[in-house]
């Protein structure tokens, strides 16, 4: 197809495809732009060639501007959004007793230089990309190298991460793409004939919930062990939701692991302040009265899910209602009930799988803890495993979103744990091991978006398509597929 797109097709008009008397070609019309066109060129043989490879040059280059910039708009949207609503809570959050770090002022502009900075990331990134792709595409041809240039192009805009801070460490990130990577790999096995079988296991049913527990177990138990081997945003949530202060976390980890009880003045002292008096013992063999002071066991779950369900329904209830108020703003105005229903639901529902999934976790525990009379770490890692099955609670289609996060979180944990007891030796060789994992990660996600789009989902694809337009190989466009059959 002519990159101008005004209906001539590889320099010639429809006026070519008719023909003549004894089989001979048919004359041009003289009313006939492309065949006007036509005769100006075949006068020199030279502009053909020369404007055909200007209009392409200039595709390419659009392109990659389009990209670079959509690119950038999409990291610079996401990093400012969340730095917005940081600085809105902070300005709205009342003046601690403890000298802040940093002032507003100071936050606002370190705000504003980390959207930038997250927007020259993707905006890199995609522009990389789309440069390599091209290049490699007019240097090897599209038949040659069509199979594996969007891998290699992909590999080799993963370093712009860098563009983050030299020493801005994304272990989180490159992990969770990882894991996309992954998922979308295995799919791909899935429908391989060489390996089909090898990946059969992952198309069970609820693998999804079966990753939650594994996730559970390592991620809850670093809560309570070994908060450290946590990033810090993910175990200040951790905190806020496992409705625990530190003291009895501190206290619960000392009798796991057989040490001498160093605080508990502090946890009674805590209790006290609540209106619940509570003395504990220092010879205790399971730590129930440590967590849940007079209450049974029982009772402790009941209290605790209908806190945890208040102090869930605010973080899931902008995640539903935004979306509603801006993607299906106009649906809002046709149908308001159905969409606002819709995220009152879904909202619901998904405040009852956090509460839920916190409440199982101290659920379990204890009655592990009473059922063996024991209280170790094999105990807290088995306690904590089953609390991975309230995942069942949200609907399936987000199972494996949330199952892919926590598993990325247990991963990273896992690794730093097993590095800090020194099964895992630190190198010291490869000091941003986070970019290569994004690039390897990048390099099979995105040969899978040129090669086998079929495995990601639609809306995923949608936004792709949109970022980075890798156009079709050649004649396969309708119109192509149309003049071919003529």
């Amino acid at each position: 197809m002519s990159p101008d797109g005004d209906g001539a097709i590889n320099g010639c008009c429809p006026c070519s495809f008719s023909s003549g008397e004894n089989g001979i070609p048919g004359s041009h019309d003289d009313t006939c732009k492309h065949c006007t066109r036509s005769k100006s060129l075949s006068s020199s043989p030279s502009a053909l060639g020369s404007d055909s490879v200007l209009l392409v040059d200039s595709n390419k280059l659009r392109r990659i501007f389009v990209a670079s910039a959509k690119g950038f708009s999409i990291g610079a949207g996401l990093k400012g959004g969340l730095a917005l609503f940081s600085i809105i809570a902070r300005l709205l959050r009342k003046k601690s007793r403890k000298v802040e770090a940093f002032t507003n002022k100071e936050a606002i502009s370190l705000a504003i230089k980390e959207t930038l900075r997250y927007g020259l990331f993707l905006g890199t990134f995609a522009g990389t990309f789309v440069s390599v792709d091209e290049i490699i595409g007019e240097l090897g041809g599209h038949n040659r190298t069509a199979k594996w240039r969007a891998l290699v192009a992909g590999l080799v805009a993963g370093p712009s991460m860098l563009l983050t801070g030299h020493n801005t460490q994304h272990k989180s990130l490159a992990i969770y793409i990882l894991m996309r990577a992954a998922v979308l790999a295995s799919r791909c096995g899935i429908k391989s004939k060489r390996f089909g079988k090898l990946c059969k296991p992952l198309t069970w049913k609820h693998g999804d919930i079966f990753l939650m527990c594994l996730s559970s177990s390592q991620i809850l138990s670093s809560y309570i062990l070994k908060q450290d081997s946590l990033p810090p945003s993910y175990r200040s949530f951790l905190n806020k939701h496992g409705g625990k202060d530190l003291v009895i976390l501190q206290g619960v980890k000392e009798i796991a692991c057989g040490l001498p009880f160093t605080n508990l003045e502090a946890i009674e002292k805590l209790y006290k302040a609540s209106g619940v008096d509570v003395k504990l013992d220092p010879n205790m063999k399971i730590p129930c009265s440590m967590i849940h002071g007079n209450q049974s066991c029982s009772a402790h779950v009941i209290s605790f899910f209908t806190e945890g369900y208040k102090r869930a329904l605010p973080v899931y209830l902008p995640v539903y209602l935004i979306p509603a108020l801006i993607v299906h703003r106009q649906d809002l105005l046709k149908r308001p009930s159905t969409i606002l229903r819709k995220g009152i639901v879904g909202t619901a529902r998904s405040s009852l799988f956090l509460s839920a999934y916190c409440t199982s976790a101290w659920l379990w525990t204890c009655l592990l803890f009473r059922l063996f009379r024991r209280c170790n770490i094999p105990m807290v890692a088995m306690g904590t495993f089953p609390t991975g099955l309230a995942l069942a609670i949200e609907k399936k289609s987000r199972r494996i979103e949330i199952s892919l996060y926590c598993l990325a979180r247990a991963i990273e944990s896992f690794f730093t744990c097993m590095a800090d007891i020194g099964y895992l030796p630190q190198s010291t060789n490869l000091k941003r091991a986070d970019v290569v994992i994004f690039s390897l990660s990048t390099a099979i996600i995105m040969h899978c978006y040129a090669q086998e789009r079929e495995v990601f989902r639609s809306k995923y694809l949608n936004v792709l398509d949109w970022v980075f337009g890798v156009p079709p190989p050649p004649c396969e466009t309708p119109r192509c597929k149309d003049i071919s059959t003529v």
